[in-house]
């Protein structure tokens, strides 16, 4: 499967992914996920938001258990983030069958469409949707770098976008989600475990800062009579860094576009989008007070205007203590394989997941598998086969604790 999957959106150049939402990269990812499902027998289902849902027995019989995750990237991602999971929960379902596990609840393998939000700014788009997060009239309004709307996109697609919503007859058949993902960090690395299991998301959003400034020319203007938007922004990116030190969290400032974007020429236009998080919602709010602030003065001292607009936001989330403790208990059971049976590593995350979205409508939880280098969002993203295997199994074990009750 990893094989299969390997090549499909990969960009040659960089090496990384370009999977984005309703694009050509995108379809094939869809159709390997129908193959996998048709050679399991298992029957496929696309809902009204473009996620795909595997099925092993009938959803309609209620209190189902569902792993999976997403298999698009941010720009020039890694091989990992999302794959890992769809393909771990494919190779965990084997397991279950290779063990003649009796399935006393239907189980789902699913595929999440545009988690990342690397097409239209906004992460979770699929899941969002579902959950009645994202209404229909806001998602109908995203849009792309180049103008063309998730509307425009999923029609192209294929995808009927006025059919778009929130699903809860759908969430009201799954008893738990189960989401399997690389660690997006070292912490399982530092503690020599090669599985883990999520306490948290932090608290995070996204900001966008438009600084407007005046176009000239770059050759003839005197320093002294320009509004060069680049400089407060400049100092807006450190002044982030700073801000987030002083608080404990992140703050990151990744995306820039620039008007008019000539060699030489000074910017009308600086556009920054902001990306900060930290373990509790106060030190969040800290942050992003702080960077705004320094934006506005440094916008000020360079005769500047500035309009800052929150584009997402994400509350802390807290995963279902009682199916975490159940998880818990079930990987402590050691086949040999995975945690020490004593000890299982609960870490929290700065990462937004699926599953993350999901848990205010259902019971969820998240599986870790050790990443030796914390890198992530890279093409230089990895996690050892061995690793990878152990997350299969502890995910089969996780599964067959679930569905044979």
């Amino acid at each position: 499967m990893w094989r299969d999957l390997l090549p499909l959106g990969r960009h040659p150049d960089s090496g990384g992914y370009r999977r984005y939402a309703w694009t050509g990269a995108d379809a094939e990812c869809r159709a390997w996920f129908a193959a996998q499902a048709g050679l399991r027998g298992l029957r496929l289902d696309v809902d009204r938001n473009g996620n795909q849902w595997a099925w092993l027995g009938d959803p309609a019989a209620g209190d189902a258990v569902v792993t999976g995750s997403h298999l698009d990237s941010v720009p020039d991602g890694g091989a990992f983030d999302g794959p890992l999971g769809v393909v771990s929960a494919f190779a965990a379902l084997d397991e279950l069958r290779r063990r003649g596990t009796p399935l006393g609840r239907p189980l789902g393998i699913v595929n999440f469409g545009d988690e990342e939000g690397a097409r239209f700014g906004l992460a979770c788009v699929g899941s969002r949707l579902t959950a009645g997060q994202l209404t229909r009239d806001r998602a109908h309004r995203l849009t792309d770098g180049d103008g063309i709307t998730l509307p425009r996109a999923m029609e192209a697609a294929g995808h009927d976008p006025d059919a778009i919503g929130a699903d809860p007859e759908r969430l009201a058949r799954i008893g738990a989600f189960v989401e399997l993902h690389v660690e997006q960090g070292r912490a399982l690395d530092l503690s020599g475990d090669r599985v883990g299991l999520a306490s948290a998301i932090w608290p995070h959003g996204r900001w966008r800062f438009d600084f407007r400034g005046e176009a000239n020319h770059a050759g003839t203007t005197r320093l002294a009579d320009r509004r060069d938007p680049m400089l407060p922004y400049a100092e807006t990116v450190l002044a982030a860094r700073r801000e987030a030190e002083l608080a404990g969290a992140l703050a990151t400032f990744g995306k820039i576009t620039v008007e008019p974007n000539g060699v030489n020429a000074v910017p009308s236009l600086v556009r920054g989008w902001l990306d900060s998080r930290a373990a509790d919602q106060t030190s969040l709010d800290t942050v992003v007070a702080g960077v705004e602030k320094a934006a506005r003065a440094h916008a000020a001292a360079h005769g500047v205007d500035l309009d800052v607009v929150r584009e997402s936001r994400t509350p802390v989330v807290d995963f279902d203590h009682a199916l975490r403790d159940e998880l818990a208990r079930i990987l402590r059971r050691d086949r040999g394989h995975g945690p020490a049976p004593d000890r299982i590593p609960v870490l929290g995350t700065g990462a937004g997941h699926d599953a993350g979205i999901l848990s205010a409508s259902i019971p969820t939880a998240m599986l870790f598998v050790r990443n030796p280098t914390g890198v992530s969002h890279s093409p230089a993203e990895y996690a050892a086969e061995d690793d990878c295997l152990a997350g299969v199994a502890a995910l089969a074990d996780v599964l067959e604790g679930l569905v044979d009750r």
